[in-house]
Formats: C-alpha cells, sequence, structure tokens
C-alpha cells in the first residue's frame, strides 16, 4: 500500500472521530449527579438503594420492562404493588387507565413526582412549597414525625387537582360501561384522558411544616391503595444512604402480610425495554453515548479500509511458477547429494531397494539379495525394453565406477517403472 493510501486513511480517521465528538456532545448523556432514579442506576441521583435495601430485607421485588397495558388483566405474576418513581416517558393515555382499573381492583400503587401522569390521574397535582416557609429558594422542612426523623427539606408538595365538570364526568362513565371494562362502576373522576377510581378515604402520611402534604396514601372501594410521594429525591440513592429517609418510607412500601406478589418497579417508561439481548444493549449504548459514536465511525473506518485494501488496480503481476518435482528428479537429486559425499554405492543400493519396495506386494522391502531379485525381475519383465534397462541395473551393482553410476541406476529404475505401469490403449504397447 503506497504511502498516499496510508495518509489518506489517518486523515479519514480524524474525519471521523471529529464527527463522532461533534455527533455525541448533541445527545444528552445523564451524568451520576442527574440521572433518573432508576433502579439501573447507582450514582447520587439514581435510585438502586430503595430496590436493595427492600430485597435484603426479604421483600420480593422485581423490575417491569413491558408496557402496563395489561395491567389490570394480568393473573400470573400480578404485582402487589406497583412502583412508578418520575420515569422520563410519559404513560400512554391507555396504561394510565390500565392502572386506575388495577388500583380500583385492589391492586397497590407508589406514585412518585408526576408519575408518568399517574399523579394527576389520582387526582393531585405537584406544586411548589408556601413562600412563607421556605428554608431555601424553593425548598421546605418537613414536619418532624414521630420519633424525630433526620428528613432532607422537599421542592414540590401535593395539591389537590380541579376534576372536569360533572356532566363530562357522567358521559365518560357512560361510554365506558357500554365497552364493559371491569371496575367501571368506580371509575368516577375524570382528567383529561385517563379515569381514576373512586376513593374510600384519604391518609396524610408526612407533610412540611406548614402543613402541606408531601406523602399521601389514597385508599378505595376496591381495597386497592396508591401512595403519593411529592418529591422524587425521597427515592434517589442519596436520601437514602444520608438521611433517615428508609426508616419512614420502608413501612409504607412494603405489602399487608398476607398479600401475594412483589414489589415493581416500573423500568419500561425508564427506557429500559425488553429488547433484552447483549447485542440489542450493546446497540443502544452505542447509539445514545459518545463514545458509541465513535466506535460507528471507527467501525466504518475499518470497513472501509478493507474495501480498498482488497481491490487491486492495475495489471496482476508476474509470479514465480513453481511446480513439483517428478519422481525422477527426485531421485537425480538424491543421486547427486549422495554423490557429492562419497557415496555412489550406498546411493546406488538405495536406488535400487526403492524400486524393490515400490514393486512388493506389502509396500516392504522384500528379503533376498538384490541381485538374485533383480535376476527375477528381468524374467517377468515382457518387454525387451524392460529387461534391458534391469540387465543395466545388475551391471551398475556389481561393477565399479563413478557419480554415473548413480545416474544410470536412476534412470534404469525410471525405465523398469514405466514398463511396468498399465498403457492407455493397444496402440501405445505396440509402439514399445
Amino acid at each position: 500500500m503506497s504511502y498516499r493510501v496510508e495518509i489518506g486513511l489517518v486523515l479519514l480517521l480524524s474525519v471521523a472521530l471529529a464527527i463522532a465528538m461533534a455527533a455525541g456532545g448533541g445527545r444528552r448523556a445523564f451524568t451520576p449527579q442527574d440521572e433518573p432514579p432508576s433502579t439501573f442506576r447507582t450514582g447520587p441521583s439514581g435510585g438502586r438503594a430503595p430496590y436493595d435495601i427492600l430485597g435484603r430485607l426479604g421483600v420480593p421485588v422485581e423490575r417491569r420492562r413491558t408496557p402496563l397495558f395489561d395491567l389490570a388483566r394480568q393473573e400470573q405474576r400480578r404485582p402487589a404493588v406497583l412502583l412508578v418513581v418520575s420515569p422520563v416517558r410519559w404513560l400512554e393515555a391507555a396504561e394510565r387507565e390500565a392502572v386506575a382499573e388495577y388500583v380500583g381492583t385492589g391492586g397497590g400503587l407508589v406514585a412518585v413526582g408526576y408519575a408518568g401522569g399517574l399523579t394527576e390521574c389520582l387526582g393531585w397535582e405537584l406544586a411548589q412549597p408556601d413562600s412563607a416557609h421556605r428554608v431555601g429558594r424553593d425548598s421546605a422542612l418537613i414536619a418532624a414525625p414521630p420519633g424525630a426523623y433526620r428528613l432532607p427539606p422537599v421542592t414540590r408538595v401535593l395539591r389537590p387537582l380541579q376534576p372536569d365538570t360533572a356532566a363530562a364526568g357522567a358521559k365518560r362513565r357512560a361510554e365506558l360501561r357500554k365497552l364493559g371494562r371491569p371496575g367501571v362502576g368506580r371509575l368516577v373522576t375524570e382528567v383529561g384522558d385517563c379515569a381514576a377510581a373512586e376513593r374510600s378515604g384519604t391518609d396524610t402520611l408526612l407533610t412540611t411544616v406548614a402543613g402541606e402534604p408531601v406523602v399521601l396514601r389514597l385508599r378505595f372501594l376496591g381495597r386497592g391503595t396508591a401512595l403519593l410521594v411529592a418529591d422524587d429525591a425521597y427515592f434517589r440513592n442519596a436520601a437514602w444512604r444520608t438521611s433517615d429517609v428508609p426508616v419512614v418510607l420502608v413501612p409504607m412500601l412494603v405489602p399487608p402480610p398476607g398479600q401475594r406478589g412483589r414489589l415493581t418497579w416500573d423500568e419500561y417508561h425508564h427506557g429500559y425495554d425488553t429488547g433484552g439481548s447483549l447485542v440489542g444493549a450493546v446497540l443502544a449504548w452505542m447509539s445514545r453515548t459518545p463514545a458509541g459514536w465513535a466506535l460507528w465511525q471507527l467501525t466504518a473506518v475499518a470497513l472501509l479500509w478493507l474495501t480498498v485494501a482488497a481491490v487491486r488496480f492495475g495489471p496482476a503481476r508476474a509470479v514465480l511458477d513453481r511446480r513439483r518435482r517428478s519422481p525422477l528428479e527426485h531421485v537425480d537429486a538424491l543421486a547427486a547429494g549422495l554423490d557429492g559425499a562419497a557415496g555412489t554405492e550406498p546411493a546406488v543400493a538405495l536406488v535400487i531397494s526403492g524400486l524393490r519396495r515400490r514393486l512388493s506386494r506389502t509396500g516392504q522391502l522384500p528379503r533376498g539379495e538384490a541381485v538374485q531379485w533383480l535376476a527375477n525381475l528381468e524374467l517377468a519383465l515382457p518387454t525387451l525394453r524392460g529387461r534391458e534397462a534391469v540387465r543395466r541395473l545388475q551391471d551398475l551393482l556389481t561393477k565399479p565406477g563413478g557419480a554415473e553410476r548413480v545416474l544410470g541406476a536412476a534412470q534404469a529404475v525410471e525405465d523398469v517403472w514405466e514398463e511396468l505401469r498399465p498403457r492407455a490403449t493397444p496402440a501405445a504397447s505396440s509402439m514399445r
């Protein structure tokens, strides 16, 4: 390969890396300080700590990486409590209604932050704390619960959401009854395109010093519950490792005794779907990170280099014509080598013994003297040329001489061998 091609490849690689860095810089990459509260995240802002702590306490936990459309109809592996912790994706309208039906038929829900729209679906909204009781620009202290636990201040509180008009709610209920959906009799609160189950009571579990609710438990007629947590910081690793948040929240999250199922974290709306395989995970990582984009560019450059290197330009180069030696040439080379080492007698004996081994039935050197064997071979040959070649071998074996004996023995052996080979046609045989 010429220097021009190598220099061109280096320049192309440099341009590809520059493009990769520019493309990667335009995409958002979560840092450990601003990552979503997913149970797959271990940074200070991640949500792995609640998942691990509850699992070590013996509470059955799992991650859900599929949509929530079938949650209300799910019979096998039905969650005891579904946790939706500030997902980065908003839930679809059908998913929110499926969660409402799930709660209306006895399911448990933990909705943290906006919860992908579930907080509003249940009739509440997030708001900033009362400005008169803030400790900073946008945070408020928590009223000390029994035991004076250390809890971090919050930046969001819960406030009731004004429902739509009664006529709109009645119209929506009538439409749902026509569809024959389960739990429709308890779907009475219409918020946008989502219907929530009818509540039988509300418990305020945690408030700010101004009395604004931070954690609420909603009870429903079908014995379902929904725990609303205003500030998602209470489900992040930093709060669970540096404060008394676990002591306060763990009793609220554990399912009641006798209830079957697991604590199920929704990871699908954090972007962890069932694309599932290792190859899919690697491809997803390469598509959303700067390092992944750089690898894509390097792969493209490598394929381009292989394509260029595989193509030959110009006429084909002449190469040496190498062919295998014939058996006679091998014998000649052996004879020359032995003659150079003053080994004429051994060379002639080896040439004749080679012929004896090739003509034996077993492929082994037969017993007996070579002279007697040559006499028998002369009588067995059917052609005059063959018998003359055997007589030359007898003379070369018994008479003295120099290097010409070795060459003569090799040629005589080749003649004998040619005479013993089968002829292709009768005409070829008659020419002998």
